[in-house]
């Protein structure tokens, strides 16, 4: 598996996959592939026991490579294709950001559960246009927080604060620079009206990971800052990012997110959370521990008994998949809340636009 490349890391688990459901029993269609997390969003649903079905995106290169990636799984002739198959229960989706909400909306009118990359909306508008379709059809509209739910030392750290390992937590700092990598990127990854503004779009997954580690329902964006530093050809792209958030509960949390990680690390992004909590505190190294060894999903935690590191790489897993397909299968939400999604990607668009507000 490729760590250099945000954009196309797709995790696997190399231990033993937990299938919750037998062939057929589970059956998901990909519409679009403007995004390399399509891939991992594949992987997962696929270790889990789903059964690909079929994929359509207008870009025919990018077919191609899903083909080669996945035997074996259907060219279908056009979105409709798709949204009127009636064996399809989930659509998966990383088409371009700005139409991920209108697609998403199409997709639980159609009678299916919805699963797009982040960010899931760009607009406040559009986030309440989500939320009201999802009431109407009850039907679900998930998102790939993948920052947290596709790393092992991230799941890791969060089941043991529900364990009560550190106690109440108060402050999570997280740390996440991405490699711009900027030749290989297209045009819409530069355009905040198409692709959300750095905050929207990876500051996303850190504010969904305060929401979880704090335990929070709700949050305020107290203080949110971007600006760019050191792309002048893209004068609307953003390519450093930072807020405060406030917690419902009295939780804090600093966020930083840029993309300015260096030539020479091994992994696309050198991401870390420190999470304090009234009796321990947790350090994740996520995706490498730099001048260490290529080791990643590495956690120490400090608790009353000493001081403990773990390395969690192909021991943890991934819950979040074979949980979201019992969830869609049953009507259930054990694995993430609806509102907490929405609250997720409400509080990444509030950020932008107060960050907009301070740049301006």
């Amino acid at each position: 598996m490729q760590k250099s490349d945000g954009m196309n890391y797709a995790p696997e688990f190399s231990g033993e996959s937990k299938k919750v459901v037998g062939k057929d029993d589970f059956r998901f269609s990909v519409i679009g592939l403007k995004h390399g997390h399509v891939f991992a969003m594949t992987n997962g649903l696929l270790e889990a026991g789903a059964t690909l079905v079929s994929v359509h995106d207008d870009d025919a290169g990018l077919v191609e490579m899903f083909c080669r990636r996945y035997p074996g799984v259907v060219v279908a002739d056009g979105e409709e294709g798709i949204l009127n198959d009636d064996s399809i229960q989930l659509v998966v989706s990383a088409a371009l950001p700005c139409m991920r909400a209108a697609l998403g909306i199409r997709v639980m009118e159609a009678g299916k559960d919805y699963f797009c990359d982040k960010p899931g909306a760009l607009t406040l508008f559009d986030v309440e246009r989500v939320r009201a379709v999802c009431s109407a059809t009850k039907r679900k509209y998930m998102v790939y927080f993948g920052e947290r739910i596709h790393v092992e030392g991230a799941v890791f750290a969060e089941e043991e604060i529900r364990k009560g390992r550190i106690g109440r937590v108060l402050h999570v700092t997280i740390l996440a620079p991405h490699r711009l990598n900027a030749g290989s990127r297209p045009d819409w990854f530069f355009d905040p009206g198409r692709n959300g503004s750095v905050l929207c779009d990876i500051g996303s997954h850190q504010i969904e990971q305060f929401l979880t580690y704090t335990a929070n329902e709700d949050a305020r964006i107290t203080h949110a800052y971007e600006a760019n530093y050191a792309n002048p050809d893209h004068p609307e792209f953003s390519d450093y990012g930072e807020c405060t958030v406030l917690g419902r509960n009295g939780a804090t949390g600093i966020i930083r997110v840029d993309w300015f990680t260096p030539d020479g690390l091994s992994a696309w992004g050198d991401g870390r959370v420190f999470i304090i909590g009234t009796e321990g505190t947790i350090e994740i190294r996520k995706y490498v521990d730099i001048a260490q060894n290529d080791a990643s999903d590495c956690v120490y935690i400090v608790d009353g008994g000493g001081e403990h590191v773990y390395h969690e790489h192909g021991r943890t897993g991934f819950p979040f998949f074979p949980a979201f397909v019992l969830d869609s299968l049953n009507r259930t939400e054990t694995v993430m809340s609806q509102e907490h999604v929405f609250t997720s990607m409400r509080l990444a668009v509030e950020a932008s636009l107060l960050a907009a507000g301070e740049r301006s």
